[in-house]
């Protein structure tokens, strides 16, 4: 019993790192256009950093290290007229590129589909177990 208790803990590591990944990815997304932020600059890119976790009989889970910010510097647009334009006209744009992030949410999706699919199997197994014993 505790190997599929172990299998259920590697796939619910799995859902919990998907869905912070999914979250830094969504709000990439919603921040393409924020020239201002709270330091003043434009938005910088966020990042799930994940790390395997390994369990006491070596069964490895993950987890997210962190979040950390993309250090890649903004983009330069030229928009004149935009009320954070320097003086040349260019305004720093967020360093986040939407079709990569898209990228990035259908293969977080499908990592996340793919653990919640590992843990409907394991659950599957565990009943089916249960019967074979009260059988």
């Amino acid at each position: 019993m505790s190997t599929l208790l172990n299998a259920l803990g590697v796939s619910a590591s799995g859902l919990s790192a998907q869905r912070t990944r999914l979250n830094a990815t969504a709000s990439n997304i919603a921040n393409v256009q924020t020239t201002r932020g709270a330091d003043g600059g434009p938005y910088k890119r966020l990042d799930a950093v994940f790390r395997t976790v390994n369990g006491g009989e070596g069964v490895a889970g993950v987890r997210v290290d962190e979040v950390r910010e993309d250090q890649e510097p903004p983009r330069l647009s030229y928009d004149p007229g935009h009320p954070d334009a320097n003086g040349e006209g260019y305004v720093a744009m967020p360093n986040v590129n939407l079709v990569e992030e898209m990228v990035n949410m259908i293969t977080a999706q499908r990592a996340y589909e793919a653990n919640a699919s590992a843990v409907d199997v394991t659950k599957k197994m565990a009943r089916s177990a249960i019967g074979i014993a009260e059988g």
